[in-house]
């Protein structure tokens, strides 16, 4: 229980309208968890305004309300905090009636469209590695120290985040990592949040279904490094053609890290293997067990991390060398007959043809690669063609099939894939709509020595059709699939 006067501090106000000296027992943006004495914050979102639902966070027991215009009619017993920005001042709010506690803990945030989740939980397990209490905030999995909690979304609503730092506070952690998504900055759910360091892996072409174009998507991922203060770090991919946009505007200390360019961090590859990679990283040499150029860059990224959080260089190499990808980051085993299975989260054009460009890297050339990829429903339908157009550029056999379909019709997306492929293209694609069918096709196409690619779903233990998600683990499917045609 807060006093709202005291939730309210460095809140911007218009208005108040009622008594700021009353107790608050917790708060909402959504009017059907409103309990008595709950503060009700009406935010305006991309498919729901909060203000419409004022009346019945008051009837479900609200006894304030934060909005950026005023109802019509206002109750007696209810305080009215008009602001300029609802969803701005929730995240303050909720840091205030959690104790504000990122003043508490070291919070490092991680942007980009691909390697935030590796990036973010490599340097929550290798925190752990050296003995450093930590938190985790990502796509896979929420962690305070050795408990996981379910994750819902990529960054939590700035209510959930904020209880999830306080926790992580009072089980003595001293760091946290999280995933930073365009999202949750376009909605401000970061507000609140103090970052002593923010890293930019790579921008590519995503999410513009809900930005409506690339610079809008830029300038929300941008809009982490704007926030930085002073005292801040910055650490900037220079080989993204983006970095320097990122920059732009940032008060904080800026360093970058490269393989291809002048930076602060660098690396130079090897060898790169299904064994792993080898690296010298700013003259020393790394052994690791993660495969491709994508994670070099994941390395880089967290190697300068640590140096930034003032971490002994050589204890983070010994300890990186350890260390495995996160579940569905290029995860792979090989069957008892050498057959080859990869699973991946690439669901955008740049993911994919990087995570096919390691395949291709790495093998023979002699072999079948077989990619079984789709695009998920509700989603940026712009990358759909330009995603099947990479799969059979890359890859000798391509099954297209259902990823999430969501609301959409599964055969429209899978059309979508490939109604542009020209005829020496389709010779190399079948279509599947059931995702089970297209693993085992892809199962039964290959022999001893090939690769398979499953894409698209990565981590995700489910198949979301029509509003209800289905129980489906693209890894266990294969394994499964793999082991009965070789038994």
């Amino acid at each position: 229980m807060k006093l709202l006067k005291d939730i309210l501090y460095k809140v911007r106000i218009e208005e108040v309208v009622g008594n700021t000296h009353i107790a608050t027992e917790g708060m909402t943006m959504d009017s059907r968890a409103v309990r008595p004495f709950h503060l009700f914050a009406a935010i305006r979102g991309f498919n729901q305004d909060g203000h419409l639902y004022i009346s019945k966070a008051i009837e479900s027991g609200a006894n304030c309300i934060v909005c950026e215009h005023l109802p019509q009619e206002l109750m007696a017993d209810v305080t009215y905090v008009r602001v300029q920005d609802s969803a701005e001042a929730l995240g303050i709010i909720a840091a205030n009636y959690f104790d504000n506690p990122s003043d508490k803990i070291k919070v490092v945030g991680v942007t980009g469209t691909n390697g935030k989740t590796t990036v973010a939980t490599l340097m929550y397990e290798l925190c752990e590695s050296l003995g450093k209490k930590a938190g985790l905030l990502s796509t896979v999995v929420n962690k305070i120290h050795n408990e996981s909690i379910p994750s819902t979304h990529t960054t939590p609503n700035a209510i959930e985040l904020q209880k999830l730092l306080s926790q992580m506070v009072e089980a003595g952690c001293e760091y946290a990592f999280m995933e930073v998504s365009s999202h949750a900055l376009d909605q401000k759910r970061t507000a609140g949040l103090k970052f002593v360091g923010a890293a930019f892996t790579n921008i590519t072409h995503d999410h513009l279904d809900y930005h409506g174009s690339f610079n809008a998507y830029i300038k929300a991922k941008k809009l982490l490094f704007d926030g930085l203060g002073a005292e801040a770090f910055a650490l900037i991919n220079n080989d993204d053609r983006h970095a320097e946009v990122m920059s732009q505007n940032c008060k904080g200390r800026v360093y970058t890290f490269a393989l291809h360019s002048m930076a602060n961090y660098r690396a130079r590859i090897m060898e790169n293997s299904l064994a792993g990679l080898s690296l010298t990283i700013q003259q020393h040499e790394l052994h690791t067990q993660l495969i491709g150029e994508f994670n070099a860059y994941n390395l880089l990224a967290v190697f300068g991390i640590s140096v930034q959080l003032g971490w002994d260089e050589i204890s983070v190499l010994t300890a990186l060398s350890t260390l495995k990808a996160p579940e569905g980051r290029f995860q792979y085993f090989r069957s008892d007959k050498g057959v080859v299975a990869i699973v991946d989260y690439a669901h955008t054009p740049d993911a994919l043809a990087n995570v096919l460009d390691t395949i291709c890297a790495i093998r023979s050339g002699n072999e079948k690669l077989i990619c079984v990829m789709g695009c998920g429903g509700d989603r940026d339908k712009a990358k759909r063609p330009v995603m099947g157009h990479i799969a059979c550029e890359k890859a000798t056999h391509v099954i297209v099939t259902s990823d999430n379909p969501r609301s959409e019709e599964p055969k429209q997306i899978i059309q979508d894939i490939v109604v542009s492929m020209d005829p020496i293209e389709r010779k190399k694609v079948l279509t599947m709509v059931d995702r089970e069918e297209a693993i085992a096709a892809a199962c039964a196409l290959a022999s001893p020595g090939d690769i398979i690619l499953i894409a698209g779903k990565g981590h995700e233990k489910y198949q979301e059709i029509q509003g209800v998600k289905h129980p489906f683990d693209d890894y266990q499917k294969v394994k499964d699939q793999l082991k009965s045609i070789e038994a």
